[in-house]
């Protein structure tokens, strides 16, 4: 083992006595340095590092709280810079949510109101289509019932210009031309609509004949045609109009001025509504067939004026299956309105070609027959 001392065998010289030599500490190292010579430490050195160390140690101390003091700072500010910076992004992303938010709710908002719009144009499109449905089909249903009118009208003219003329009078249309002998009930229905007896002398005109003149005196009254010629330039039913007003008042309303009022009422309707139906009494059901209708008087009294007369025609109103027994005096009554009904009529549908002083005179000598009728004057044949 090594010695501080030589071994004295290899001639070296003594050694020297060990001298304290004071080391001064030159960092904060707390190790011991041993002499070349193998010199243990001094007791001196030992007080000096035993003074010297707690300042050293206490330095080092406040370098690292310093150093952790410099780190934490920096770290909060960069903590703060970096929540600075997400607090502004974090603002900006709830801008933007709030402007989406607003472009959102306006899109509903026109969303909803494109749609109420597009359901109301849709329901006012259905209901306006509806309602052209139901006026086309209203028209269409009218047409047909005025069309299946003019060809029973048409067909029933043309019967009565081809088989009857003023030269050559067709007598099975005119009873009243048959003599006392012949003239008998007929069968067979007798409709006052388009089979009027009265008709002729206003159609042979537009069938090529010329009317018989008159021997006796004539002259226009200028009020009523002039009354008449307004009435020709647009021809209505309308009651309201001051021809057919007068007409009404002066001819029309006396005429069937029954001593039944309810029954003349809806004789009146039946007339202007052309549903009036006047059949000839011998014109009964066979005893075969069970009659389902309704017979009102009988054959020797009036349905209508409620006086004991012999009543060989009966009447019926519209589709209804009650009949009326009528004398012959209301027979011509109804019979003469009948036919200036029919003849206003032929006007308004254009099937009477003639100038506007024939038809009026025409027209003239259908209200006379009416008027007559109301007087109680009637042919012996009816």
């Amino acid at each position: 083992m090594w010695s501080g001392q030589p071994h004295p065998d290899e001639g070296h010289p003594p050694p020297l006595e060990a001298v304290p030599v004071p080391w001064k500490s030159v960092g904060p190292c707390r190790s011991h340095r041993e002499s070349p010579g193998g010199l243990a430490e001094s007791p001196g050195g030992e007080e000096a590092q035993g003074e010297e160390g707690p300042a050293a140690a206490q330095l080092d101390v406040l370098r690292l709280r310093s150093s952790s003091m410099e780190i934490r700072e920096k770290g909060s500010e960069f903590l703060k810079d970096e929540l600075h910076k997400a607090q502004k992004e974090l603002k900006l992303k709830d801008e933007e949510c709030e402007r989406l938010s607003k472009v959102r709710e306006q899109l509903e908002r026109e969303l909803e109101e494109l749609t109420a719009s597009l359901f109301e144009e849709a329901h006012k499109m259905v209901r306006e289509a509806n309602m052209k449905q139901a006026a086309s089909e209203k028209q269409l249903k009218e047409a047909r019932g005025k069309i299946d009118m003019l060809q029973a009208e048409v067909t029933a003219l043309k019967t009565l210009v081809l088989t009857s003329t003023p030269a050559s009078p067709n007598r099975e249309l005119h009873p009243q031309l048959l003599s006392p002998s012949k003239a008998g009930p007929r069968k067979g229905h007798l409709r006052h609509k388009s089979t009027s007896s009265t008709l002729c002398p206003a159609v042979c005109p537009a069938a090529g004949h010329t009317l018989t003149p008159d021997k006796e005196g004539k002259e226009v009254d200028t009020t009523l045609f002039a009354e008449f010629q307004a009435w020709r330039e647009s021809p209505t039913l309308d009651k309201t109009c001051p021809f057919l007003e007068r007409v009404y008042r002066e001819d029309v309303g006396p005429c069937l001025d029954f001593t039944m009022q309810e029954l003349s009422a809806l004789v009146r309707a039946a007339v202007e509504d052309n549903t009036l139906t006047i059949e000839p009494v011998a014109a009964q059901t066979p005893p075969t067939v069970k009659v389902a209708a309704v017979e009102y008087g009988s054959t020797k009294t009036c349905a209508l004026s409620g006086l004991a007369r012999a009543c060989r025609h009966r009447i019926r109103l519209g589709d209804s299956e009650n009949h009326y027994y009528i004398s012959p005096s209301s027979r011509a009554r109804i019979t003469a309105v009948c036919n200036f009904f029919t003849y206003i009529r032929y006007i308004q549908q254009g099937l009477v070609r003639q100038e506007a002083e024939p038809m009026f005179w025409e027209i003239t000598r259908l209200r006379k027959e009416m008027s007559l009728a109301k007087l109680g004057f009637f042919p012996q044949e009816a």
